[in-house]
């Protein structure tokens, strides 16, 4: 809608547009949700019928109660059950995660206590700090299924999942979509739900499908939520770094990797990191966010899990010859975000047995084969550079060379910058968020395309004051593409090219909120030892999640000066403490992800759960299977993953599988016309086109090595980073060799019953060893364990763990 189209509604009381704290009551037959606002100005019934042993049966009552009507109603219910017992108090609670069935009954899950997190804009953000699982019908209607071992281990499974780590939400604020997201478009209530990065979507879709809005639940996100308080030159503002895990392919490393014939992949994570200053009472509020995003290899292949080899074989189980699915997967991106997608390529380069080098081949060629049906702004932009050889390249500066290629990425993009009025964005209704902006609203924004053509005035021969005008039009602006980075993981070098990219975004956040004169954070500032603290725990939280251990962080370690023995210790213990999380521990955490999103949902008289064994690949196999030649199928790895597992004859709508659920709600074209007052300097800046490569030198470490192979005659999109792997040279810098897998081998002769006591022992005895400039072992700690074992453990080769 055009400015001039556009109504512009005034502020409303946030107050009765939302329940944020709730009273639950029980009586023989029904529970009732008593809901109230922050003002305690509206009050609302929920009744949840109890006398159905396996149905969900409730009530919501449309009237808005007063306090003292509440109280009176109450009175009633308990009068009128008296001869049952009454009406009971249970808990209090700050909202409803959603409604779960096994095989029995169903079970009601709610949050019990809650801790702030931090707020955006006005906004409250929470975490779950305790959270409570609740049998709905009583127990005199219960059948005996309902205390049958499997029921119970259902149960027990679903309690694995820890709701109090590194979940959270907001009542007010649309937590699971960007701040330019939730700017640019108006997000219904209902919707919001369907979002890629909402995870108890499934848990909710019951209530949300019967009640008329989702006042009584809440909407997790899974991933990672830091907000700091920093200042600069006597100027506070707020940092707030969010990471927001996909529910689509979630799981854990070696039982999701890759993608699956939706597009979907693993380890898929959007991460947000937003300034804004301090609001000040009748001051527009500045505020601006950038998106990045990391996930898995989108090729289909996977690693099987072992318990003697801690770095097992990567196998491209099956090959799309149109490469279909990294298709899919990427026209999601442009879908989510818009156009360049730039791809940051971090594997290696060359080892003495391939590993990476054989998804960094088939990777490039994915994309070249993409790329040939692409139009010229719409081709991926891959980069391709080994972070682990030249992190080990002595006199080498990783973090300079990750800063130049992230001002390129960032020089496509932009980031996302505008103005708001502080009433006017915390006095926003819920399910109409963008009505309540008013002349701050983002829906007629310009894109960057536009800003950017905009100040090539500044060249032309109009007047100063056009000049002017056209600059102070440019100072809104919105991020419009993305940068993507894997590893193989997608975690520890992941996440180290994450921070350099958030640190070139930094400066030009400040820069844009006018806090500083340029636009650039040197390394030595004091800012960007605060960033690279939180990008540090947001690395170690999401690997805890994906890998079972928190990441290694050797280059964040040595830009501190952290003694070299000390880090070399914590890094063993964590890739020991990975591997044992990865070979003991995966397949429950997979079994519980799968539960709780609804990929797996139990029926009497078929298989269990924990009775199918391993969560692979099996669509990998089903969806190409006609283009594998048919001598080839028997040596696909043929295992369950999250269609496969589904009920038989259930649909994709009731498994949470529609295709249309989140991803359309990024980007506007077009941006609201806002008045500002910045100076011609900042808005320069922020819509400057962007330079080439070579103006800021990233040509100097690159390659010729197209990848488009251009039919056209244009001028090719695609750059290269260290393209070595193509040619044969011999200067190497090979962690990898063949005798590895040889040597773990030799282990098998132990016997099982002290495998896990064996490990243990060596990570305590190495742990515990860091007076000297080495790693070294007590010899009387690990007797009995083979020493080519503990030396291959302790990677005495070069000392590295990525």
């Amino acid at each position: 809608m055009a400015a001039s189209e556009r109504s512009i509604n005034p502020p409303v009381d946030m107050s009765s547009s939302f329940l944020q704290k709730f009273r639950l009551y029980e009586t023989r037959s029904n529970f009732y949700m008593i809901g109230r606002d922050k003002n305690r100005t509206c009050w609302r019934v929920l009744k949840l019928d109890r006398t159905d042993p396996t149905e969900l049966n409730f009530y919501e009552d449309s009237t808005a109660y007063t306090e003292a009507e509440c109280f009176e109603t109450l009175r009633r219910i308990h009068e009128g059950n008296r001869s049952s017992g009454g009406l009971k108090f249970v808990t209090t609670c700050y909202g409803i995660i959603g409604f779960v069935r096994f095989l029995g009954p169903y079970y009601m899950l709610i949050i019990t206590k809650r801790r702030k997190l931090g707020e955006i804009c006005g906004h409250t953000v929470y975490g779950v700090a305790k959270s409570k699982i609740i049998t709905i019908p009583h127990a005199s209607v219960l059948s005996n299924v309902a205390y049958s071992k499997n029921e119970k281990r259902y149960k027990r499974l679903l309690c694995t999942v820890d709701l109090t780590k590194d979940f959270f939400f907001s009542y007010s604020y649309h937590i699971m979509h960007s701040l330019q997201s939730n700017l640019s478009n108006n997000v219904e209530g209902h919707t919001y739900y369907e979002s890629m990065f909402v995870w108890n979507d499934y848990l909710t879709r019951r209530i949300r499908n019967n009640a008329k809005d989702c006042m009584w639940t809440v909407a997790l996100v899974y991933g990672f939520f830091k907000q700091v308080k920093l200042s600069v030159s006597e100027k506070n503002f707020r940092l707030t770094l969010i990471s927001r895990r996909s529910r689509h392919y979630a799981g854990t490393r070696y039982l999701k990797r890759g993608v699956n014939e939706k597009g979907r992949v693993a380890n898929d994570v959007e991460t947000e990191q937003i300034v804004f200053e301090e609001a000040q009472d009748g001051n527009p509020v500045r505020l601006s966010s950038v998106v990045q995003n990391r996930g898995s290899i989108p090729l289909f292949w996977s690693q099987e899990t072992s318990r003697l080899n801690i770095r097992p074989d990567i196998i491209l189980s099956a090959k799309d010859p149109s490469y279909e699915a990294t298709r899919l997967h990427f026209e999601n991106l442009a879908k989510r975000y818009g156009n360049p997608i730039i791809i940051l390529n971090l594997i290696k380069t060359r080892e003495k047995r391939p590993r990476e080098t054989i998804l960094r081949a088939e990777f490039a060629n994915a994309i070249k084969v993409i790329n040939k049906g692409l139009s010229k702004e719409e081709r991926l932009r891959p980069l391709h550079w080994d972070l682990n050889k030249h992190s080990r390249k002595k006199g080498t500066n990783v973090l300079a060379i990750l800063d130049r290629l992230a001002t390129y990425a960032l020089n496509l993009t932009g980031i996302f910058y505008c103005q708001l009025t502080s009433d006017g964005f915390q006095n926003q209704n819920q399910s109409t968020m963008e009505n309540n902006i008013g002349e701050c609203s983002t829906n007629n924004l310009p894109s960057k395309d536009a800003t950017a053509s905009d100040s090539a005035v500044e060249n032309g021969n109009d007047s100063k004051d056009a000049k002017e005008d056209q600059l102070k039009e440019a100072t809104t602006m919105l991020q419009k593409g993305i940068l993507r980075t894997n590893c193989i993981d997608c975690l520890d070098r992941t996440n180290v090219a994450q921070y350099a990219y958030g640190l070139v975004a930094f400066g030009r956040q400040l820069h844009a909120l006018g806090m500083t004169e340029s636009t650039t954070i040197d390394l030595d500032n004091p800012l960007a030892e605060d960033l690279m603290g939180i990008y540090e725990t947001m690395g170690d939280t999401l690997a805890l999640q994906y890998g079972g251990s928190a990441a290694h962080n050797k280059i964040f370690c040595e830009r501190r000066g952290q003694w070299k023995a000390a880090t070399q210790s914590q890094e063993l213990f964590r890739t020991l403490q990975r591997y044992y999380s990865n070979a003991y521990m995966d397949a429950e955490k997979q079994d519980a992800i799968n539960l709780f999103l609804g990929y797996f949902q139990p029926q009497q008289d078929k298989p269990a759960l924990w009775e199918l064994g391993s969560d692979q690949h099996y669509n990998a196999a089903r969806f190409l299977a006609s283009s594998v030649p048919e001598n080839s199928r028997a040596t696909m790895k043929r295992s369950l993953s999250e269609s496969s597992i589904l009920s038989e004859g259930s649909t994709a709508a009731r498994h949470g599988l529609a295709e249309n659920d989140e991803e359309g709600k990024g980007l506007s074209d077009s941006a609201p016309e806002i008045s500002t007052s910045e100076t011609a300097m900042i808005a320069a800046s922020l819509s400057a086109p962007p330079p080439t490569l070579e103006e800021i030198g990233l040509d100097e470490i690159l390659e010729n090595d197209c990848l488009c192979n251009d039919d056209h005659g244009d001028q090719c999109t695609c750059s290269a980073f260290d393209m070595d792997w193509v040619s044969s040279s011999g200067n190497s810098c090979e962690d990898e060799s063949y005798g590895r897998s040889t040597v773990v081998r030799s282990f098998e002769t132990i016997p099982e019953s002290t495998k896990i006591e064996s490990e243990i022992r060596v990570i305590e005895s190495c742990a515990s060893n860091t007076k000297k400039d080495e790693i070294t072992v007590n010899e009387e700690a690990i007797a009995g364990i083979p020493q080519s074992y503990v030396r291959w453990v302790m990677n005495e080769e070069d000392g590295h763990f990525w």
